[in-house]
């Protein structure tokens, strides 16, 4: 069963000249850290990184997706959500979506992506191209219940590839910002 909820009419996803108040400095760090996060965590967890899929399958996109897409609302997509996990802990929340067209046209196969990071398949490929940063406080009622929380940090960014738009958010659960926190003392 998908995370999908309600549309939030509220939800601004702002690029870093927008962003007021500004977050810490480490917070914006991995914010707006244009490397691959899948690398990132693998160093933090000493290479104790897994990926844990939630679901993965065809729906109805999100208004704030379609748009940043392109697509006419309610348009259907690929949808992937997944931890991204760190000694076991999920320190990341991750929702990636595309429209079929585009999945069609584009030669991805994320239907058989697994266990496999989609950030590391999208970072070995010098094809695509990553878009803007945008990030917002994420929608709690759009998380999976056991890691529900308010004033949440979240980001995406759209990447391309020759017609192929992928557009994937990332939100920094609190495992995340312990680990982190313990890894600079």
């Amino acid at each position: 069963m998908p995370y999908e909820t309600p549309q939030a009419a509220a939800v601004a996803w702002l690029a870093y000249p927008q962003l007021a108040p500004l977050p810490d400095q480490p917070t914006l760090d991995w914010l707006f850290d244009e490397g691959s996060l899948t690398r990132r965590l693998t160093g933090l967890s000493h290479d104790h990184f897994s990926v844990t899929p939630l679901f993965e399958g065809w729906q109805p996109l999100r208004d704030d997706e379609c748009a940043a897409l392109g697509l006419r609302p309610g348009a259907q997509g690929w949808v992937r959500e997944v931890y991204l996990r760190g000694h076991g802990q999920p320190w990341v929340f991750a929702r990636s979506v595309a429209s079929r067209t585009a999945l069609e046209r584009g030669g991805l196969d994320l239907e058989t992506l697994g266990s496999r990071s989609l950030g590391e398949l999208l970072f070995c490929d010098q094809a695509f191209v990553r878009h803007p940063i945008e990030v917002c406080s994420y929608p709690q009622d759009w998380l999976p219940v056991e890691v529900t929380s308010s004033g949440l940090w979240g980001r995406r960014s759209r990447f391309e590839r020759a017609g192929l738009d992928l557009l994937v958010a990332e939100v920094f659960l609190p495992a995340l910002w312990h680990a982190a926190t313990e890894e600079n003392r």
